[in-house]
């Protein structure tokens, strides 16, 4: 009978869908590493998850928009020989408004979270699962990245569509060295999210059948990664505004987008 535990590191552990796949990995055996900026918050997470699963799990509090964070997060794993199997680079935020009318301190430490860390990350991880013959890298991607993309939050989408194509070439390089990677592309999530960006009036008036709980993204993604899936959209509804937007002609599709953004962005246009 095998011994075998995985050991998980997720970003953006503390809420939203970073926490409820700690909360699915858990229950599925795997020790964890919980990184995010609120240590209070991972340490209560932490002690759940130990009292329920018994399971080991470590919490590294650290902030991802500091470009010397990945490196140091892989080296204090290295220092207490944690090796990591699975890795889910899920932090992320939105940065509300246009591109001009924010300053570049900003959009740098943005870029940072969302391109540069999760890369880094996967990195300074791969060869260990390459060597071990085992590994499983998520990128928590968005339906964004797959869509023309909307005025305000004028990086989001533009960095989720890098983690799509960063993550399907990832995929076939390691495929054949036991190591499966994924893009999952989540459309509307129940989360903080939205009151992070300020949109949570205009959001909460969507329809609630275009969302989906951070538990059932967390699900799906799980399963979309072990079946070796190199991207995945959650969600029939999300798979099908996907589809009908890859029907129309560009110009269409831009315009729709560009009318719908007014209904869950804050912008000025």
């Amino acid at each position: 009978m095998s011994t075998f535990r995985p050991c998980s590191l997720i970003t953006g552990a503390s809420s939203g869908i970073g926490r409820a796949f700690c909360q699915r990995l858990a229950d599925q055996g795997h020790d964890l590493v919980l990184t995010a900026r609120r240590a209070d918050r991972l340490e209560t997470l932490a002690t759940e998850l130990r009292e329920r699963c018994a399971i080991a799990v470590t919490v590294l509090p650290f902030d991802l928009a500091d470009p010397a964070t990945p490196r140091l997060l892989c080296d204090t794993l290295t220092d207490r020989k944690l090796h990591i199997d699975w890795l889910v680079n899920n932090a992320g935020y939105g940065v509300p408004g246009t591109f001009a009318e924010n300053d570049w301190t900003t959009h740098a430490e943005f870029l940072q979270v969302l391109l540069n860390a999760p890369t880094e990350l996967a990195w300074r991880l791969l060869p260990g699962m390459r060597e071990r013959g085992y590994g499983r890298i998520l990128n928590i991607a968005s339906l964004a990245g797959l869509v023309p993309a909307p005025p305000g939050h004028t990086l989001y989408a533009a960095a989720k569509a890098y983690l799509i194509r960063f993550s399907q070439s990832l995929a076939l390089e390691n495929r054949a060295a036991g190591v499966h990677v994924c893009a999952l592309c989540p459309g509307f999530t129940w989360s903080e999210f939205h009151d992070v960006t300020g949109t949570r009036n205009k959001m909460d008036r969507l329809p609630g059948f275009m969302w989906l709980s951070a538990d059932e993204v967390a699900r799906l993604g799980i399963a979309a990664v072990e079946r070796g899936d190199a991207m995945h959209v959650p969600g029939r509804v999300n798979r099908t505004i996907k589809a009908v937007i890859q029907l129309m002609p560009d110009r269409l599709a831009l315009a729709l987008s560009a009318r719908q953004a007014k209904r869950y962005r804050n912008t000025k246009l």
